[in-house]
């Protein structure tokens, strides 16, 4: 584990790493695309811990690639009423995009759109 980084992506916090892949909400891009995270909390590399308050703003940048969008398990959900006669089932199966961690690394003087 030489390098990681806690980053907010979909309303959520994910601790990453390098060449790991992570599954983030349904995120409208194609396979093969490639997006930088901007919301960066915390970055450890070599040891040297950088922290945000609550974001790094512009020093570190974080190169992820779209794998491929797959679905989750079915969610079940069961109401009953006791006494009543009443029972319902419904669910929902997540959609998800599983996602590529190719670089965590210090920001470069080029400007980049960032996604999320």
């Amino acid at each position: 584990m030489s390098s990681y980084t806690i980053v907010q992506a979909c309303g959520k916090q994910f601790w990453l790493e390098e060449g790991r892949f992570y599954d983030f909400d349904k995120l409208p891009l194609n396979i093969g695309e490639q997006f930088l995270l901007n919301n960066i909390l915390l970055v450890n590399t070599n040891n040297n811990i950088s922290i945000g308050q609550p974001f790094l703003d512009d020093q570190y940048q974080v190169e992820v690639e779209v794998l491929r969008h797959v679905s989750k398990p079915k969610i079940r959900v069961y109401k009953m009423r006791p006494k009543k006669k009443t029972r319902r089932t419904f669910g929902a199966k997540p959609k998800m995009t599983r996602v590529l961690v190719k670089a965590i690394r210090k920001r470069t003087q080029v400007k980049s759109v960032c996604f999320i």
